[in-house]
């Protein structure tokens, strides 16, 4: 018994010093080292306080910013403590009820806007966290925004450009835009003296 106990016992105890305390610190370190900003979050600060972070979507709902995907999660919308999808199948009415009411929406705040409603401006993601929109669903917003905001609409347009994230390698994904570090540019450019005097650069 004491024969087959013992090596039980010093295996155990090495795999827990090796996948409980050594392999954590040394993925920690690594990840530390190489990618400093992600491991801590991603975190975007504005004259030394914390405004979001680049991972986790922001509800933004006034008319002045872009608006990201819908959220599913409760009891408020972009909530990290309960990341989830609705769960909703594409045959479920209430899916069909929901993107008929968020359509209704965007057309009300912008019903001069002509072009197509992008899908992502009407679907929740499945986490509910998404902090990243289509560049389509980003200039789809464009005049709304300068129309609010008193701005050129090329101008808006122009901002969109300038903060796509383009696929990795070049064909990984899709080109998207952050929605916190767009509306982040979006203040920065509105408060620029040319913005105000309506002169572009």
């Amino acid at each position: 018994m004491k024969s087959q106990l013992r090596p039980a016992i010093v295996l155990f105890g090495a795999l827990t010093l090796l996948c409980g305390v050594l392999y954590p610190l040394a993925v920690t370190a690594i990840g530390r080292a190489a990618f400093p900003s992600q491991v801590a979050g991603s975190i975007i600060e504005q004259q030394g306080r914390p405004v979001g972070s680049l991972l986790i979507g922001q509800s933004f709902s006034a008319p002045q910013y872009f608006w990201g995907r819908p959220s599913a999660t409760a009891p408020m919308p972009a909530n990290a403590a309960a990341s989830g999808g609705s769960n909703l199948g594409p045959l479920n009415p209430a899916l069909a009820d929901a993107v008929r009411s968020r359509i209704a929406a965007l057309k009300a705040a912008d019903p001069a806007a002509v072009l197509p409603v992008p899908v992502d401006l009407v679907t929740a993601s499945a986490s509910g966290l998404d902090p990243e929109i289509s560049v389509a669903a980003a200039r789809y917003q464009a005049g709304r925004v300068a129309q609010a905001r008193g701005l050129d609409a090329a101008r808006v347009l122009a901002l969109i450009e300038g903060q796509q994230v383009l696929p990795l390698a070049g064909w990984f994904g899709e080109a998207r835009v952050n929605v916190l570090a767009l509306n982040l540019a979006l203040d920065s450019l509105a408060a620029s003296p040319a913005a105000r005097s309506g002169h572009t650069q």
